[in-house]
C-alpha cells in the first residue's frame, strides 16, 4: 500500500479521485481472475514472491530515473514499513496460505468480505469516524449481498483449522493496514512509498516461499500475462488508488467498496470466462449495491 503525494486527508481531493472507486473496483476484482490463471503455473508464495520482485525492480528503476524524495524521519519510514508488513506480507501471504491449506475460494472471500464491518466497529476509536445507524444498515446489507454472491458461486468449506487461522489473519491484516494508514499515513511520493512497502513484502514472502514450497514455476504466455496484470494493475495502480481514497475519505466508506468485489468478480468471470451467474447472485449484487449506496452517502451538515 503506497502513500500518494498529498498533504493530509483534509487537503483538497484531486479531480481524478472521482473515478478512483470505479477504477479500483474493476482492477481489484479482475485481479482474482488473473490470479487464478497464474496459479495454474506456479506455487502460490513463489508466484507472490515473483510478483513482488517484479514490482520492486520496476519501482527501483523508476526511482533511479525520477529521483523522488524519500522520507526524512525514521518515524515516517516506520509507518510505511508497517503498512507494507500488514498488507503486502500479512494480507497477501495469509490469503495464499489459507488457500494452500484447503480453504475454498468461496469461504476465504466470505471471511475477508467482513472487513467493512470491522472497520465500522474500530474506525470511531482508531480514526475518529462516526458510523451512524443508516451506514450500519448499509454495512449489513453489503455483507448479506456479498455472502449471497459467494454462496451462489462456490462451495464453502475448509480442510483444516490452519486454513481458517490464515483466513482470519488476512482479514485482520487488511483491516489493520487500512486503519494504520488512515491514522498514521504521511505525505510521501508514491514511488518512494511503494518501493519501501513492496521491499518489506518481498523480504517476508521470498524466505517463506523457499521454506514452505518446492518453488515450482512453469513459464508460459498465460503465466506472463497474469504476472504482468497483477504487477501493474493490482500492485501499483490498484493499491495506490486504494490509499489515495483512504487518505482523502473515511475508512468505513472506502472499505465498503469491498462489498462489490465478489459481485464485480462474478460479472467479470461471466463476461471473460463464460461462467454462469445464478439468480441468487443477482439478488446479492442488488443488496451489495444498495448497501454501498447507504454507506457512501454524505450526511447532511448538522
Amino acid at each position: 500500500m503506497s502513500s500518494p503525494s498529498v498533504a493530509s486527508s483534509a487537503s483538497p481531493a484531486p479531480p481524478w479521485l472521482r473515478v478512483a472507486p470505479g477504477l479500483f473496483l474493476v482492477l481489484w476484482s479482475s485481479g482474482f481472475v488473473f490470479l487464478a490463471l497464474g496459479l495454474r503455473y506456479a506455487d502460490p508464495l513463489t508466484f507472490l514472491a515473483l510478483r513482488y520482485a517484479c514490482v520492486v525492480a520496476l519501482l527501483g528503476g523508476a526511482c533511479a530515473w525520477m529521483r523522488p524524495r524519500f522520507p526524512r524521519e525514521a518515524r515516517q519510514w516506520g509507518h510505511l514499513a508497517m503498512i507494507g508488513l500488514l498488507l503486502q506480507a500479512g494480507y497477501f501471504c495469509s490469503t495464499y496460505l489459507s488457500l494452500k491449506h484447503g480453504m475454498s475460494a468461496g469461504a476465504l472471500a466470505l471471511i475477508t468480505s467482513q472487513q467493512p464491518i470491522l472497520i465500522g466497529l474500530l474506525a470511531p476509536a482508531v480514526a475518529g469516524e462516526r458510523v451512524d445507524r443508516v451506514r450500519w444498515l448499509g454495512l449489513a446489507l453489503g455483507v448479506c449481498g456479498a455472502m449471497l454472491v459467494i454462496v451462489s458461486r462456490s462451495g464453502i468449506h475448509m480442510r483444516s483449522p490452519l486454513a481458517l487461522l490464515f483466513a482470519l489473519t488476512a482479514l485482520l491484516a487488511m483491516t489493520s493496514a487500512t486503519l494504520w494508514e488512515k491514522r498514521y499515513g504521511t505525505p510521501t511520493h508514491p514511488l518512494a512509498a511503494n518501493l519501501i512497502q513492496y521491499t518489506v513484502g518481498l523480504a517476508v514472502v521470498a524466505p517463506l516461499a523457499w521454506w514452505l514450497e518446492p518453488m515450482h514455476l512453469r513459464w508460459a504466455p498465460q503465466m506472463l500475462l497474469s504476472l504482468a496484470y497483477l504487477v501493474v494493475a493490482n500492485s501499483i495502480v490498484g493499491i495506490t488508488l486504494l490509499l489515495a481514497m483512504i487518505r482523502h475519505g473515511e475508512a468505513s466508506r472506502v472499505s465498503a467498496l469491498f462489498f462489490l468485489v465478489p459481485p464485480a468478480t462474478a460479472l467479470i468471470a461471466w463476461g471473460a470466462l463464460g461462467e454462469r451467474v445464478a439468480p441468487l447472485a443477482w439478488l446479492g449484487m442488488a443488496l451489495a449495491a444498495g448497501g454501498l449506496h447507504l454507506v457512501m452517502r454524505r450526511r447532511a451538515p448538522a
